[in-house]
């Protein structure tokens, strides 16, 4: 057959144990490809010295000279349409051809460490540059600043779904799917390297994809440290695998720019797929926490000083040890703002947890590490609509009795507030009204609430409900714009018959309500008096806050 010049160079690159010599045979059951099995292997072995039991016979047989293997065999021409090269990230050597990476189509395959470890026998350890995770990530970013972003494709998918992550593939690559990828004939292969029959006896009896072993050997213990350096260049990677539409979660986030954000844990910043914290933290044992929702207005950190106020009363009243000093909580806050660069229209929801345990229980004793620090700070207007307004409904979930849970302490176990919010999703509406045990309004399931009839504001006391700082803060303002204040029971009757009805909260600010229960309140529109708190409540957050540090107007 004449050689032709080749259209397309499929270049992937993985590392080993990682099903890539099943995904080269994949790609040589196609009519329109040929395959290449690791060009670069004796360039590789040349320049490092690497020592293998086929050394001499390889080096006598490959080309190893990378310039000439880059530009006569992998970029040379061909007998069909496409060329499918297998690379070893390892033996993506420096001083090779820019046009290895400009050019072609690149693909990544990466398999857990916690199983390419596990299938290291006793007497073999392999070094993390062995491993070649980190060379993948070199590859990768690499090529992503180039523009030319290759595509990752994690082993587990490709064995569990073959023809749908081929496929999936295949349309990344711009090549038509071919249904012959996903079997072949057992045996050995006449495009395979001289190593074969060291590293290919596995390969050579399957006839397809195996599908990943439900049940594995233990780890062994001694490679512990390994699979702690290789993990983070594997969760990296893994962010951009193409998932199967059937696995694919990718939800589009209501304010895009916080893709990118950054968030305080624990005692530093890292990004937003690295914020994570123990599964040993008593947040995650049993909702063990302590919060706040702040808002940044103008460079400022509105209320921060009786935020702190809570958290570190809320703190006491659950009894934690060995908190982080109020100086420290500020400067986390401060130093997660600037690097965000977020000076205004954000919100911050901070958590003090009860910090790791040394093993899972529910008991405080076990918590000997001090607590743990969250900064989560996010571009995020206010979220309802505040301008024509909210709709509220009655959940039948009671609000917490002082008797089983104070709500006075700001605490992270919200499974009380969000049975209610449910309900409220279920009725479409914006948020739920919860009653205390006597039945009289309360508070929402995220929000205080306050009523307006005849002139005269009124909201629920603060016994069942949490004492908003948001709340305070308007009512503060309605003795300031002397109105009249009555802090008393309120019957559901009397929402549903008020002349306006407004929500406050950090989140939200001040939501009018022009609905509740399907019960119009009002004439259905904002009220002069919940305009005129809003436009005081506005010009407050202009005034007052905490200067935020190297914040320059």
């Amino acid at each position: 057959m004449a050689e032709r010049e080749i259209e397309v160079v499929i270049h992937l690159w993985c590392t080993r144990r990682s099903a890539s010599t099943s995904l080269m045979y994949s790609f040589a059951q196609r009519d329109d490809t040929e395959v290449l099995d690791e060009p670069l292997y004796a360039n590789y072995l040349r320049v490092t010295g690497a020592q293998r039991p086929y050394r001499e016979e390889l080096l006598s047989k490959m080309e190893s000279d990378g310039d000439k293997v880059v530009k006569d065999i992998i970029f040379g021409p061909g007998q069909k349409k496409y060329r499918f090269c297998k690379h070893m990230a390892t033996q993506r050597l420096h001083g090779l051809p820019d046009n290895l990476m400009e050019s072609g189509n690149h693909c990544i395959l990466i398999r857990n460490p916690l199983d390419v470890l596990t299938s290291y026998d006793k007497e073999t350890r392999p070094s993390i540059s062995d491993l070649g995770y980190d060379s993948l990530v070199s590859i990768f970013s690499d090529l992503h600043s180039r523009g030319n972003t290759p595509y990752v494709i994690d082993s587990d998918l490709l064995r569990e779904d073959p023809k749908a992550t081929l496929r999936g593939l295949c349309d990344d690559l711009g090549i038509p799917f071919q249904d012959e990828m996903v079997k072949w004939e057992s045996g050995a292969k006449p495009f395979e390297g001289m190593w074969a029959p060291y590293w290919y006896k596995n390969a050579h009896e399957s006839t397809g994809f195996e599908p990943p072993r439900k049940y594995t050997s233990a780890f062994p213990s001694s490679l512990y440290e390994l699979l702690e350096q290789s993990m983070p260049f594997y969760d990296f990677l893994k962010r951009y695998v193409r998932m199967n539409t059937t696995k694919a979660l990718n939800p589009k986030l209501p304010v895009f720019a916080n893709a990118k954000l950054l968030a305080w844990v624990g005692d530093e910043i890292v990004p937003r797929e690295s914020a994570k914290v123990s599964v040993f933290d008593s947040i995650v044992q049993g909702g063990d926490a302590v919060w706040e929702g702040l808002r940044i207005y103008n460079g400022k950190v509105f209320k921060l000083e009786e935020h702190l106020d809570r958290l570190f009363d809320s703190a006491k009243a659950l009894a934690f040890n060995n908190l982080p000093t109020r100086e420290y909580v500020k400067e986390a806050i401060f130093k997660t703002l600037i690097r965000n660069g977020m000076f205004h229209n954000a919100h911050i929801r901070l958590t003090l947890t009860r910090g790791k345990k040394v093993t899972s229980g529910m008991s405080p004793a076990f918590n000997l590490y001090g607590c743990t620090l969250i900064v989560l700070a996010e571009w995020k207007p206010p979220v309802y609509d505040n301008e024509s307004g909210i709709t509220l409904v009655t959940a039948t979930t009671r609000r917490n009795s002082p008797n089983n849970l104070d709500s006075k302490i700001h605490h992270n176990n919200l499974l009380n507030n969000i049975l209610a919010k449910i309900e409220g999703n279920n009725s479409y509406a914006d948020d739920a009204i919860m009653l205390d045990k006597d039945g009289y309004v309360s508070e929402t399931n995220a929000t205080n609430i306050f009523l307006v009839k005849k002139g005269c504001v009124a909201t629920p006391h603060a016994d069942y409900c949490l004492p908003g700082i948001t709340r305070a803060t308007v009512m503060e303002l309605v003795v300031k714009q002397n109105l009249v204040l009555r802090e008393r029971r309120i019957s559901l009757s009397e929402f549903h018959t008020a002349d306006e009805v407004f929500t406050t909260g950090s989140m939200g600010e001040l939501s009018p309500v022009i609905k509740i229960d399907g019960r119009t309140v009002g004439d259905g529109r904002v009220g002069p008096i919940t305009k005129r708190l809003q436009n005081a409540y506005k010009k407050l957050t202009e005034e007052l806050g905490v200067h935020i540090p190297t914040y320059q107007q």
